[in-house]
């Protein structure tokens, strides 16, 4: 059964030096408070997955906590570059880190192949594209059966995966809804996790048709985190902060800025200050 546990007991616990880490969320329920408290206790040498990589991934690579990044999409969405990540690959600052590049479905098919426990994913794809040419993890088997050429990589396989969801209860069950992309099956390929919730309830009460429900069994820690995915958002809780994605380009443009900014805001202050954050953009539950 998961344990319900501080966020930074989470952290020390369940998050290592040298660990493979996916912390995944889609526009929606993007696990900030948790990366934070991951750089405030500065892990180091992690290899981390992400389809999307955006600003919490930018700030984790800006503080030295990342040598490799697996992922298939990364930038400031609606915005442009992630400044952190492009000084780390093109200039080794704080540290130079390698990346290894997939499409969205091969992202996709790896972490549902880590999350049925098979060590490599077959798909249709990767025809006509240079990826293959770039990752050598890229390859390509023949279907015992049609003779057919597919597309094979290696499954992920996590040592922690870290999501934010809406709730759970006080069995240790978790409910997503919303727009959801690999939470999961990224909780279900890692070998640890820690979720983050807006609340602990005695009962969900109404689901949408496409609600998730992770088992108590398949979660490592529960940490409740108020306002724990801003600035992105929590379907019914709060809204997107769509100002703040802008404000970040300048921030993390120029080393001093960022450096000054994570001081500030991440290094001096806890998980309590995302509560916080979020009040002006509360929104009635749905």
């Amino acid at each position: 059964m998961a344990r319900v546990l501080a966020l930074k007991e989470a952290v020390e616990s369940l998050v290592r030096d040298g660990d493979t880490l996916a912390m995944e969320g889609f526009t929606h329920l993007i696990p900030h408070a948790a990366g934070h408290e991951i750089i405030r206790q500065g892990k180091k040498h992690l290899t981390v997955i992400r389809m999307t990589p955006d600003l919490i991934y930018d700030q984790l690579i800006g503080m030295g906590c990342v040598d490799k990044l697996v992922f298939s999409w990364g930038g400031n969405p609606g915005v442009g570059s992630l400044h952190r990540l492009r000084d780390a690959i093109e200039n080794g600052w704080p540290n130079r880190i390698d990346i290894v590049e997939h499409s969205h479905a091969a992202m996709a098919n790896a972490y549902e192949a880590g999350a049925a426990g098979l060590p490599l994913a077959v798909f249709r794809g990767y025809i006509g594209t240079d990826l293959p040419k770039v990752n050598p993890n890229i390859k390509s088997i023949t279907c015992p059966f049609t003779g057919e050429k597919l597309a094979a990589i290696p499954s992920h396989r996590p040592d922690v995966a870290v999501i934010h969801a809406l709730r759970a209860d006080r069995a240790g069950n978790v409910l997503l809804e919303g727009i959801l992309g690999v939470q999961k099956e990224a909780v279900l390929a890692a070998k640890r996790s820690i979720v983050t919730v807006e609340e602990i309830v005695d009962d969900f009460g109404p689901r949408s048709l496409n609600a998730t429900i992770l088992p108590s069994w398949t979660v490592g820690a529960i940490s409740v985190v108020p306002g724990g995915a801003f600035p992105s958002y929590a379907q019914g809780y709060y809204k997107r902060f769509n100002a703040f994605y802008k404000e970040w380009d300048r921030i993390a443009r120029e080393r001093d800025t960022f450096l000054a900014w994570m001081k500030e805001n991440v290094l001096n202050k806890g998980p309590e200050a995302f509560a916080e954050h979020v009040r002006g953009l509360r929104v009635a539950a749905e």
